[in-house]
């Protein structure tokens, strides 16, 4: 559609006061994020990291707070979820930010340490990252599930119980499909991991959660998307993936 600059800037004004009411809307989404109750972690997790072994406490670095993504990475995985891959390629760019305002940034993986180092290697990542390879850590805040598990479809992601379409043995959605690949194993092992984020605060010595989310819930933390939301033609997808690392696009 195309129009004259009057008629533009008429759309223009009418769609600010939406824009303006999302705005403020998130701001009072922010608040009742940061008003839910803290949770004790009283059990003791244990992480890989290029540290050494590390408690949940210690992933803080110092901080009072810490945010963690869970990244999909699973320990049959030859390479790291290319989706998350494209989340993750902002956090360099924000971590010293966060770091300076008393937040720690780091993701968490159930890939051996190794793994996860040869990976951020190749795409000249510095962000932390540890594995929980091991330890309950995945599986309690609802981002791994057990073979077992995926076969009886009775575990929790994102706050509903029960199977998922990502675990159909057939009809599995195309970008389940082409990401399982590129990642390098089946589809059954990739979908065992899923994506989000959670958040913790140390407080006289004792972690507490006190948010996560989970799959469209991570929208806001994909900056590609935020900036295609307001490109032209949008995001202008099909029910292909057509996002790769940022070291494959010249191999397209």
């Amino acid at each position: 559609m195309t129009g004259t600059r009057e008629e533009w800037l008429n759309a223009r004004l009418d769609l600010l006061k939406a824009e303006k009411e999302l705005t403020r809307r998130s701001d009072e989404l922010a608040r009742r994020r940061q008003d839910l109750p803290w949770v004790r972690v009283d059990k003791e997790y244990r992480f890989e990291t290029d540290r050494g072994i590390v408690l949940l406490a210690d992933l803080f670095q110092g901080r009072s707070q810490l945010l963690m993504y869970h990244f999909m990475f699973g320990p049959d995985y030859k390479a790291g979820c290319a989706t998350c891959s494209t989340i993750a390629d902002g956090f360099d760019g924000f971590a010293i930010h966060l770091a300076n305002h008393d937040v720690m940034l780091s993701a968490v993986s159930r890939a051996p340490l190794a793994k996860l180092q040869a990976y951020q290697r190749r795409l000249g990542w510095t962000f932390a990252w540890a594995s929980s390879l091991g330890s309950d850590f995945n599986f309690d805040f609802n981002v791994s599930l057990t073979a077992e598990q995926q076969r009886a479809g009775g575990y929790e992601y994102n706050y509903e119980r029960g199977g998922h379409a990502m675990d159909a043995e057939t009809d599995i959605p195309q970008p389940v499909l082409e990401n399982a690949d590129m990642a390098g194993t089946d589809v059954a092992s990739y979908t065992r991991e899923r994506p989000g984020m959670s958040a913790f605060v140390l407080e006289d010595g004792i972690v507490y959660h006190t948010y996560s989310t989970y799959a469209r819930g991570l929208d806001g933390l994909w900056g590609m998307y935020q900036w295609l939301d307001r490109a032209p033609i949008g995001r202008n997808e099909d029910a292909s993936v057509w996002w790769r690392r940022h070291d494959e696009y010249n191999q397209r």
